[in-house]
């Protein structure tokens, strides 16, 4: 692919050079084919031609002579006499010519009155006009002369015509078979795959055509959707213009190689273990130890990246509220078992720092191992005492403390005792001498465990876990407030993305995540709150604000009603759906402006049966979370408000 880059380059400049001259010589050939200067334009060959026709044509007078001279008196439509008439044979007296002369230097109201006073006639009768239009009087050598000259030009025109034609179809042959180089198709490939997007830049949905090789048919991938395609179908969306929807990306393999099949890949991987349990001992565990080392490089090298991208700001729909008390990094730029869990020890770095201040005594008389040793089992009771005590209504201990949430979710001992010694090895705590020390010790154990001591996938699920919990407590927290503020729209995008991220929290287990009736309340709260204010906008029957508020059912009420029902729907659910929708249905009996009823009529279906809608829902600005004091406080201050407090403000 490489080496034919140049060649490439080429034959695309020569493409754009024939294109060009292809452009100048159809410009060419239509000024022959749309001949003339007025609106109406004909094939030049075809004008010669026909003018060759009517000069071939007998004059009227061989054709049809006339019997006698008849008059005949013309209708007044008819008042401009033939120039012909003028030297009529006829007209040989005096009187006529001193008529014509004078009748050609007066005025038209003269002729006119003269015309009225006097019947105009003509010199044939209406027998006697020619069938076919054809010249009076031609001799034997005007007709030769005539002939000749149009003949030669009509044939010298179609020759000029079939050359350009020629020289067209030359230059797209050329570029048809511009690629047709032996050095250019040595590698076959063909189209294997479409991804196709419909919306706009902003939104939309994605899916899937994929070549299936063993069945010999296309088949369609929309989200959790597998259907048969057809060519067809593939051609009519790739190509836009239908529905805002166009292939984005084509992707080309080799046809060459054999093609993937799932009993090759089985019977491949069959054969890396046999591969692989043919090793001696020594060297499978060599070979572990090896791959868990760079596994650590690799994550001490994400962290460090990570720590040097900037931070994110606080959304500006959220700016009264101060999220920029922690230094910890966001969870989008971590993608590291080490990140996720240094970034749990950063959050909890102040209790740790505490930790290591109260083990001064053990540091000065039994050395930097004794310290740690002390730091690390005074922390790990604290913790679970705190995990072990009932949790008032208005707090939630989990978010003081990952261990918190580990002990109250059953967690592996061995992932616990990994996480508290690597909050110990945080970089974070190089307050002086004795924390640089125990941080040092810390991190040289964490080295010491090995890849037979615990398994780091499960390790990665549990931090996983807890960053999402305390993602749904403050999307949670910043929906509840917003909801007290009345700012129902922000406040609502919030509730739906915390529900849906708890709800897959909640199938691990019942404390996995929050208390999903809270979340669902204000989520229905907040829905027919802000489905009150579309109806009230609907019925002013103002243009900006009836699509404000159609907007308002578009982008945030119908698709999270879709998500409602596409979940476990609870009867409270059910009921504030109907009311929505018995809402917008009592409009269809009302007389209402002819606007409404067809915004009326494009929306209502979606809204009473949303099963066939695409989820396209905007992600709420992404906050950082809160030091574990800030949250909690936070978190205190918003239950007590919704429990029949006046709302409380958390500076």
């Amino acid at each position: 692919m490489y080496r034919s880059k140049e060649l490439i380059r080429n034959k695309r400049e020569c493409i754009r050079k024939l294109k060009e001259e292809i452009k100048v010589l159809q410009q060419k050939l239509d000024r022959y084919v749309k001949y003339g200067s007025g609106p109406a334009r004909f094939p030049l060959p075809d004008m010669l031609k026909y003018v060759i026709e009517f000069a071939s044509t007998k004059p009227a007078s061989e054709s049809s002579p006339s019997p006698s001279d008849t008059r005949v008196t013309l209708p007044l439509s008819s008042v401009h006499s033939p120039v012909s008439d003028l030297t009529s044979k006829e007209s040989t007296s005096t009187e006529s010519s001193s008529q014509d002369v004078e009748s050609t230097f007066s005025s038209p109201e003269d002729s006119l009155h003269k015309s009225k006073s006097k019947p105009l006639t003509s010199s044939r009768s209406s027998m006697e006009m020619p069938a076919h239009p054809a010249p009076r009087t031609v001799t034997d050598e005007e007709i030769n002369f005539v002939k000749t000259c149009l003949q030669r030009w009509r044939s010298e025109i179609e020759q000029d015509i079939q050359d350009l034609k020629n020289c067209i179809a030359s230059s797209t042959q050329t570029i048809e078979q511009m690629y047709c180089d032996p050095l250019l198709r040595q590698v076959p490939y063909r189209l294997h795959a479409v991804l196709v997007h419909e919306g706009q830049a902003n939104a939309g949905h994605y899916w899937a055509y994929i070549y299936n090789q063993p069945r010999q048919i296309w088949l369609k991938y929309n989200d959790i959707s597998v259907t048969e395609s057809s060519w067809e179908e593939l051609e009519r969306d790739s190509y836009g213009g239908l529905r805002n929807v166009s292939a984005y990306c084509l992707m080309y393999i080799n046809d060459k190689l054999p093609h993937f099949s799932a009993e090759t890949a089985t019977n491949e991987s069959d054969q890396m273990l046999e591969e692989l349990e043919a090793l001696s001992v020594e060297l499978k565990h060599y070979i572990q130890e090896d791959n868990w080392r760079f596994e650590q490089e690799v994550e001490e090298w994400e962290e460090e990246q990570s720590c040097k991208i900037p931070q994110m700001q606080s959304s500006t729909t959220s700016t009264s509220q101060d999220f920029s008390t922690s230094p910890e990094p966001s969870v989008a730029s971590c993608h590291g078992v080490r990140c996720l869990s240094s970034e749990h020890a950063v959050i909890a770095k102040e209790q740790t720092a505490q930790a290591i201040a109260n083990t001064a005594h053990a540091y000065e008389n039994s050395g930097v191992e004794a310290a740690l040793s002390e730091a690390f089992h005074e922390e790990y009771s604290r913790l679970y005492q705190l995990a072990k005590e009932t949790p008032a209504s208005h707090s939630d201990p989990r978010l003081q403390h990952v261990l918190v949430y580990f002990f109250q979710n059953e967690a592996p001992k061995r992932v616990v005792e990994r996480t508290l010694l690597e909050q110990f090895a945080d970089k974070n705590l190089s307050y002086d001498e004795r924390s640089i020390s125990i941080m040092k010790v810390a991190q040289a154990k964490l080295k010491e465990i090995g890849p037979d001591d615990m398994n780091m996938d499960e390790y990665k699920k549990w931090h996983e876990d807890y960053s999402l919990f305390r993602k749904v407590s403050v999307y949670l927290l910043t929906g509840l407030e917003l909801y007290q503020k009345g700012k129902y729209q922000e406040a609502l995008s919030y509730l739906v993305y915390a529900y849906q991220s708890n709800a897959a929290l909640l199938m691990k287990g019942p404390r996995r995540g929050v208390k999903e009736s809270v979340i669902a309340l204000y989520r229905r709260k907040c829905l027919l709150e802000l489905n009150a204010k579309a109806a009230s906008l609907f019925e002013t029957n103002d243009d900006h604000s009836v699509t404000e508020g159609i907007s308002v059912m578009n982008e945030l009420i119908i698709p999270c009603i879709h998500l409602i029902i596409n979940n476990d729907i609870s009867k409270d659910d059910l009921d504030a759906i109907e009311v929505m929708r018995n809402h917008w249905c009592s409009y269809l009996g009302q007389d209402i402006a002819e606007n409404l009823q067809l915004c009326l009529g494009e929306f209502l279906p979606r809204l009473l049966d949303p099963s066939a809608e695409i989820i396209v829902l905007k992600e709420p600005p992404t906050i950082r979370p809160n030091s574990p004091y800030d949250l909690c406080s936070r978190f205190a201050a918003v239950m007590e408000s919704i429990q029949g407090v006046s709302t409380v403000a958390v500076k």
